[in-house]
Formats: C-alpha cells, structure tokens, sequence
C-alpha cells in the first residue's frame, strides 16, 4: 500500500490556523467570519444558532431505528454501493476511507484504509452512527446533504473539534423528481490531503447513480399518463397527471388552460415537465404526494385560484403507484371528493420558516431580515437580492430553492426570473395591452414585469 505523508497537528499551515481562530471565535459566539467560506459559514450558521450542535461534541450520536425512506431508493443506494467498493482500493492506496450515508446521514457502509477506519471507528464514522448536519455538525457527509453540488470540508471548517484532523469530501445523489436528498457518498482522509483527482471519484459515481433515478422517474411519467388516458376514457372532468414536486407530465387542453400550461403536450421526461405558475396548486400537490407515499387508499381535494377564474375551483387528487410506488396524482377539476386537505396555516404545526435570508459578501456571510429584501432576480445559476445595503448574492441555489425557503413569509414568484417581497411594492403600473408592472420602492425604482400567467396571482395578492 503506497504510504502517505501524515501531517504533524503542530505544523499547521497558516491558513489553517487562521481557520481555527475564525472557529474559536464563532463557537464562542462572535459572528466575525472573516477568511471562512460562505458555504462553510452558512454551515457554521446552521449548527450554531439552529441546530445548536455542541462543538465539544467528541462521537457522533447513533441514528434512529426506524428510517422513512422509498423503497426504490434501496436500489439507488445498492448502486451507490456498488460504485463506492469499485473505488475503495484507490482510496486505500492514499490512505483514505469511503463511507455511504442515507438520506437521514446514517452511515450504512464504509470501505478503505485499515488504519483510518480504526481511527473512524474511535468517532462514530462506521455503520449506523449519524452524521448529518444536526447530529454531528459540519462535515462531509452532512453537509453534502444540504448542498445541491459537491462540498469539501478541511480540518476546523469541521463544527466539532475533534473531527479538526480529518478532512472529507461529499457528493448527494438526489431525487430527480424531488430534489430531495437519496444518499450520500464521502471520501475522508485523517490528516493528510485529499487526492486531487476525488472529485472525479465522487462525480462519475455520482453522475453513473443518478442515471438510474432518472430512468425510474421517465417510466413514472409514462405510467402517470396512462393513468390518466384511463380516466378520461370515462369522463369529460378536466384533467392533469402531476409528479410528486408538482410538476404536471400531461394535461388536457381544458386543464392545461386553467393550469397556464400547454395542453395535450406529454412531458414525461423529468427535465421538461411543466411547472404551472400557481403555488396553491404545487403545494396541494406536494401535500398530496406525501399523503398518498403514507397511506395508498387515500384521496383528497381542496379549492384553489386558477388563471381564469375569479372564484376558487375545486380539485381532487387521486394516486397512482408503479410496482408499489407512488408516482404521482391524477388531478380532476371542478370535482370535490376525498379528504379535505389543509388549509394554509392549517396543516399542523407550522413549518418553520427561515428567520433570514443568507447572502454572500465576498468571503463573509449576510444575514438579512426579510424586510431588507425588496426583490431576488436569477441570473443564469445567480440570485442576487436587491436589499438596503445594495446588490448581495444570496446563498440559495437557484430561484426555485429561494422561493421554496421564501413560502408563506410574504414573497411572491410573480415572474420566472423574479421574487418580490410584497411589502416592498410601491406602485402597480398597467401596460397598453394589460401587462403589470411593479415598482418597487429601492432607491433604483426598479420595474420588475409580471408575467401573464401569474398576474391573476399578484392581483389577489396585492388586493388589485
């Protein structure tokens, strides 16, 4: 086995001590971030003041019994399996260890240097110990689950001391559907350097995984319109086949008219599928997916606003399952059958909302109160926020991930490129051929335009 040079803890690189003095002053309670990344920041945020994960914290805690999780997941994870034992030897031969995790951040295997899994072993980084964010703080595996690309993790950007030898790099493979979380591949070494070729490692075995979500979520598609071509057989109800994140694979043309969405136009291809300008609707559907993942037998309906009508439509919500699995709902129009779903704020304990909005300033981190916030505009992967201290770029990754953070605390998707805070509006300006026009009170008077499909949205939302 080719030996690595192990580094000493008493000749540390400047960056590294620079980097533990950040972390001494942050755990005990200072917000000076200077020099830390702000992903590691926005991390160190998380652990801190939400998750209130104790830095001192030596092992990490072991996971909970009872795991809720697909059962289709199970063949991604074997894949994943699969992928990490074919690079185990080359991990070895640098003296490092591969560890596969859940979507909850237990670890359910491990494979690599027999050396540095003793000393994992010594910390919980084995089998059926968790390691996500909450549990254990900062590291490779759990914040790869928070994380939409791959992390890297060095020495004390780790929120628990004792892990401030290791070093580990994460990768999450995610729903293609849901963009939720499915499992987590990491590679850790114990103080010595990563290869430099480990992120090709983590992204072909990646890459290779998601390919197997990706051709499951097509046959999902397929069967979720053939679903619903049955039910039209027998009905002239308007209809729509929507995918558990809310996105619609097909629609007839009456649905697809009150949806603002092509009509007859199938989409089975999770990339292409139709996303309807009309949050309700999304967040019924989610609701609904989770409802039916639960319980098979259920069926429920709800009332929302479409685009052409100014009074509520109802809907119900019918499921359809592939080999035992929930692939999404068959949505009838103008039918009320089935339970009642919640209405909004009504759905239990209500979810909590993100106290700030997170931007980033060069290497530090911004933590903004909503009403600084006028508006949030992509920009290719981009979103920058228009807020009292001027253009910031937020933390988010891509608008929908903002909207998704934003729900329900009084911002609103009213264009495919703009949030608004709706608090923020100033003047609402009418275009010669119907058009809105916000104009938003930063000092700039920005016009932010509102699209056609979402202007019956911002008229009720602003009382219009």
């Amino acid at each position: 086995m080719a030996q690595v040079q192990r580094l000493d803890p008493s000749s540390r690189s400047r960056a590294d001590a620079a980097m533990r003095q950040a972390w001494e002053r942050f755990a005990g309670g200072d917000d000076e971030l200077s020099g830390v990344r702000p992903e590691i920041a926005i991390s160190w945020h998380r652990c801190r003041d939400q998750y209130r994960v104790d830095p001192r914290l030596t092992k990490a805690p072991a996971a909970v019994a009872e795991v809720d999780h697909a059962l289709e997941h199970d063949v991604v994870i074997a894949e994943l399996g699969f992928r990490a034992a074919a690079m185990a030897h080359e991990v070895s031969t640098v003296g490092g260890i591969v560890t596969i995790t859940d979507a909850s951040g237990r670890v359910l295997a491990h494979w690599g240097d027999h050396g540095t899994r003793a000393v994992a072993a010594e910390a919980n980084l084995t089998r059926w110990f968790c390691w996500s964010e909450g549990a254990t703080g900062t590291n490779g595996m759990g914040t790869a689950l928070m994380s939409y690309t791959p992390v890297l993790i060095r020495g004390a950007e780790h929120w628990c001391q004792a892990f401030h030898d290791w070093t580990c790099a994460g990768v999450a493979v995610r729903d293609v559907v849901t963009k939720k979380p499915v499992a987590v591949l990491n590679i850790s070494c114990w103080r010595s350097e990563l290869p430099g070729v480990v992120g090709t490692w983590l992204g072909n075995a990646a890459t290779m995984t998601q390919r197997i979500l990706r051709r499951r979520a097509k046959d999902d598609g397929v069967e979720l319109m053939a679903a619903l071509n049955h039910m039209r057989s027998g009905s002239n109800t308007p209809l729509a086949a929507v995918d558990p994140a809310g996105r619609v694979v097909l629609a007839d043309d009456t649905a697809g008219v009150l949806l603002g969405i092509p009509g007859s136009t199938p989409a089975p291809d999770p990339a292409v599928r139709w996303k309807p300008e009309l949050p309700e609707f999304i967040r019924a559907a989610r609701y609904a997916a989770e409802q039916a993942a639960r319980n098979p037998d259920w069926a429920g309906s709800t009332q929302i606003f479409t685009r052409l009508a100014n009074e509520p439509t109802s809907i119900s919500f019918r499921p359809v399952f592939l080999s035992g699995h929930l692939v999404g709902n068959v949505v009838a129009f103008g039918v009320s059958e089935g339970d009642p779903l919640p209405r909004a704020g009504e759905d239990g304990p209500s979810r909590a909302q993100p106290r700030r909005i997170v931007a980033t300033r060069e290497n530090r981190m911004v933590l903004l109160q909503h009403p600084e916030v006028s508006f949030a505009q992509s920009d290719g992967n981009d979103v920058w926020l228009s807020t009292d201290e001027g253009m910031l770029r937020s933390a988010s990754l891509g608008l929908d991930r903002l909207e998704a953070e934003l729900d329900g605390s009084g911002f609103l998707r009213v264009h495919r490129q703009y949030i608004v805070n709706l608090g923020r509006v100033r003047e609402v300006e009418r275009r010669d051929k119907g058009e809105l026009v916000l104009v938003m009170d930063d000092p700039a008077g920005t016009m932010v335009p509102v699209s056609r499909r979402n202007t019956p949205t911002v008229r009720r939302a602003l009382g219009i």
